[in-house]
C-alpha cells in the first residue's frame, strides 16, 4: 500500500499547502469517518464545522476556507475542491478487473463481426452478426451485443448489459451492469380482437461520446427513428428513457427518474431523482427539474421546476409555504 505526503498530493493538484503534518495518507475518506492516515474534503463552508472533530490529517479545501488546519494537520487549498477530489480519487482508484487473455474462448463472436485492435471480450459474452467494436473496447463477461450494433473506441460494456440490434454507442462511453439499450418502446393501442395491439418499434438508439448509463437503466429504441443520448450525458442507476426521446449534450438524470416517449431535453438539463416527465414534453437548455417532480408541460430554458404537478420553483415554494401556514393555523 503506497503512502502519499501532503506535498506529493499537492504536486498532483497544483494547490497551496497551509499548515504541515508528519502523517502520510493511504486513502481518502469522508470527513466524519477519516483517521489520521487518511485525506478528506471540505467542499462547502457548511462542512467546516466538522473539521475540528475529524481525525483526518489532510483536507482538500476551497480557497475561501475560513478555518485553520490546526496542529500537525494541513489543508491543500484549490480553486474547486470537488474537481480536485475527482483527481485524487483517480489516484487511489483500484485497477479494473483484469483479462488473462484478450478474447475469452467461451465468448461467442459471429464471423461477420469486426473487432478492433486491443479490444477485450470476457467469458460468455455474445457478439452478433455484423457488430463493429472499435479499438480498445472492453466487453466484460456475459454482455450481449446484437446484430449490426456498434461500440466506439475506448468504451466499456459491463457484465449483463444488453445492446439490442442496430444500436450505436459512441467513444469513451460506459454502460454499467445490466443496462439495457434498445429494448422495445412501450407502445400499445386498443384492439377489438386482442385487447391491446403491440405497435412495432422499428427505430434504434444512438448514444454519443463520453456518456455513462447507470446500472439497471433502460433506453428504449425509437418507434420510427432514433432515441438519442447526446455527448457527455450522465444517466444514473434505474433510469427509464422512453422511445424517441432526445437528450442534448451534458444532461444529468438522477436515479429512478424517467422520461416518457418523445421527450426532448436541451443541453445541460438536470433531472432530479424520482422525477417523471410526460410524453412529448420539451425541457429547455439548462433547466432543472427537482427530485420527485412530475412535469406535464414544457419547461423554458434556464428555469427550475418543482412539485407534483411541477411549476416554476418560486411558485411551488410559495404554495408549500401557504400550506404550511394553513396547517399551523388549523
Amino acid at each position: 500500500m503506497k503512502l502519499y505526503s501532503a506535498s506529493e498530493i499537492n504536486t498532483l493538484l497544483q494547490g497551496c499547502i497551509i499548515g504541515s503534518t508528519s502523517h502520510s495518507v493511504s486513502s481518502p475518506e469522508q470527513i466524519e469517518r477519516a483517521n489520521n492516515n487518511q485525506i478528506t474534503f471540505i467542499g462547502s463552508k457548511k462542512y467546516e464545522k466538522l473539521w475540528e472533530g475529524s481525525k483526518a490529517s489532510i483536507a482538500i479545501v476551497n480557497n475561501d476556507i475560513s478555518i485553520n488546519p490546526g496542529e500537525n494537520r494541513a489543508f491543500i487549498k484549490v480553486n474547486n475542491a470537488d474537481l480536485a477530489m475527482c483527481q485524487l480519487l483517480e489516484l487511489f482508484a483500484p485497477v479494473n478487473p483484469q483479462f488473462d487473455i484478450e478474447i475469452h474462448p467461451s465468448a461467442s463472436i459471429h464471423p461477420s463481426a469486426i473487432v478492433g485492435q486491443g479490444t477485450r471480450i470476457g467469458a460468455g459474452a455474445y457478439i452478433g452478426p455484423k457488430v463493429e467494436l472499435g479499438n480498445n473496447v472492453t466487453i466484460y463477461p456475459n454482455a450481449t451485443i446484437l446484430d449490426q450494433s456498434t461500440v466506439g473506441t475506448n468504451s466499456t460494456v459491463w457484465s449483463g448489459v444488453v445492446i439490442r440490434e442496430n444500436c450505436h454507442i459512441g467513444k469513451n462511453t460506459i454502460l454499467h451492469p445490466n443496462a439495457t439499450i434498445g429494448a422495445d418502446g412501450f407502445g400499445f393501442r386498443p384492439c377489438p380482437e386482442r385487447g391491446l395491439a403491440k405497435i412495432p418499434q422499428i427505430g434504434n438508439v444512438i448514444i454519443g461520446d463520453w456518456v455513462e448509463i447507470g446500472a439497471g437503466s433502460c433506453v428504449d429504441r425509437g418507434k420510427f427513428s432514433s432515441t438519442i443520448i447526446g455527448d457527455g450525458c450522465k444517466i444514473d442507476n434505474l433510469v427509464q428513457i422512453g422511445h424517441n426521446s432526445v437528450l442534448g449534450k451534458f444532461c444529468i438524470m438522477a436515479g429512478n427518474s424517467g422520461l416518457a416517449g418523445s421527450v426532448t431535453l436541451g443541453n445541460g438539463v438536470i433531472i432530479g431523482g424520482g422525477a417523471s416527465i410526460k410524453d412529448h414534453t420539451t425541457i429547455g437548455n439548462g433547466a432543472i427539474i427537482g427530485a420527485g417532480s412530475g412535469v406535464a408541460g414544457d419547461v423554458p430554458a434556464g428555469k427550475t421546476y418543482l412539485g407534483y404537478p411541477a411549476a416554476e420553483a418560486r411558485i411551488t415554494l410559495k404554495q408549500w409555504a401557504s400550506l404550511k401556514r394553513l396547517a399551523a393555523n388549523s
